[in-house]
């Protein structure tokens, strides 16, 4: 009888701790998914800004191995792939500014999250250029969150 209370109060001890454990990391994983949002918005509300003053900055916000995942085009990877990227929708699209909507965060935090979202662009003018979704993977790097993988396609049939 001695031995199966043991055994009773050993089975006892572990769903304790296991429970606990699990309720601890749940916690943590939450505070890493967070922290994964809030640095995602303020890229996303910089991210118009810095494109603004076509000077290349924008590309501080991905990855250094970043791609873009345009729709009916190669990749473009690398802060030089990125930066050409930008400087053509600047000086040859006419895109001016615009407007990146998150709608959803997956993942746990800890070295990648895919945001699920909705852009829009605008010429000089505020006209709107295009619109469309977007999913993007975002890496945690020694420097923060970046951009890793950006893909989006527009709401419009292509020209």
């Amino acid at each position: 009888m001695k031995t199966i209370k043991k055994i009773l109060l050993i089975v006892i001890m572990a769903s304790v701790h296991f429970v606990a454990n699990a309720q601890s990391n749940k916690s943590n994983e939450n505070a890493l998914l967070e922290e994964a949002k809030k640095a995602i918005a303020h890229n996303n509300a910089i991210h118009f800004n810095l494109y603004a003053k076509n000077d290349g900055s924008v590309v501080k916000l991905f990855a250094e191995d970043a791609c873009i995942l345009m729709p009916n085009a190669p990749a473009l990877c690398g802060r030089e792939g990125i930066a050409k990227f930008f400087k053509d929708a600047f000086e040859t699209g006419g895109v001016r500014s615009g407007k990146i909507t998150t709608l959803n965060i997956y993942g746990d935090g800890r070295e990648f999250v895919t945001e699920e979202g909705l852009y829009q662009v605008f010429d000089v003018n505020g006209k709107l250029v295009d619109d469309g979704k977007t999913l993007v993977l975002w890496k945690k790097t020694k420097d923060g969150w970046k951009d890793f993988r950006d893909s989006f396609s527009s709401n419009h049939a292509q020209k």
